[in-house]
């Protein structure tokens, strides 16, 4: 299942982080780890714009997080060192106004989170083995070399007929 298609991005209850890489059995983080803080958004909202509270900061501390202590040592400091730049003190903080309705935005930041944290938890890919060209293409790059040196070669001035 994809996150963004996340099992339950409902707004006030727990949050569900399926199982992907890093994260076999996935994570639950319990709604009360989960703030939420309401108020008016910027932009396009026609008559409702200056009346409704739609833009929402959702608020995760990562720290003190029940669902992070569950994970690994490894995992767990793999998401805090993953997520330190996008810190504000000791908490997470994503904020969602592109949608006109409260309840979409609730949504939307949730679905950021999951996806913040899967990102987050997933190990880093295996280092790159440098390889060599093999015999044949580095004949043939050669070759390619040669007949366009060639090619040029031929071009320039035209001798005069005397």
């Amino acid at each position: 299942m994809s996150p963004l298609t996340s099992s339950n991005p409902q707004p006030g209850s727990d949050l569900i982080v399926p199982a992907g890489p890093g994260l076999r059995e996935g994570m639950v983080i319990p709604a009360g780890e989960l703030l939420e803080r309401f108020s008016r958004a910027s932009g396009p909202g026609g008559q409702g714009v200056n009346t409704t509270d739609s833009r929402v900061e959702l608020v995760f501390r990562p720290a003190t997080s029940t669902a992070l202590a569950a994970l690994s040592p490894t995992a767990r400091d793999r998401v805090l060192r993953a997520l330190a730049g996008r810190f504000v003190g000791d908490q997470l903080v994503l904020v969602a106004s592109e949608h006109r309705s409260q309840r979409q935005n609730r949504i939307a930041a949730r679905l950021r989170l999951v996806q913040l944290l899967r990102d987050a938890v997933a190990p880093p890919p295996p280092p790159r083995r440098a390889t060599k060209p093999t015999r044949g293409s580095h004949a043939r790059r050669l070759e390619t070399k040669h007949q366009r040196g060639q090619t040029k070669a031929t071009r320039g001035r035209v001798a005069p007929d005397d």
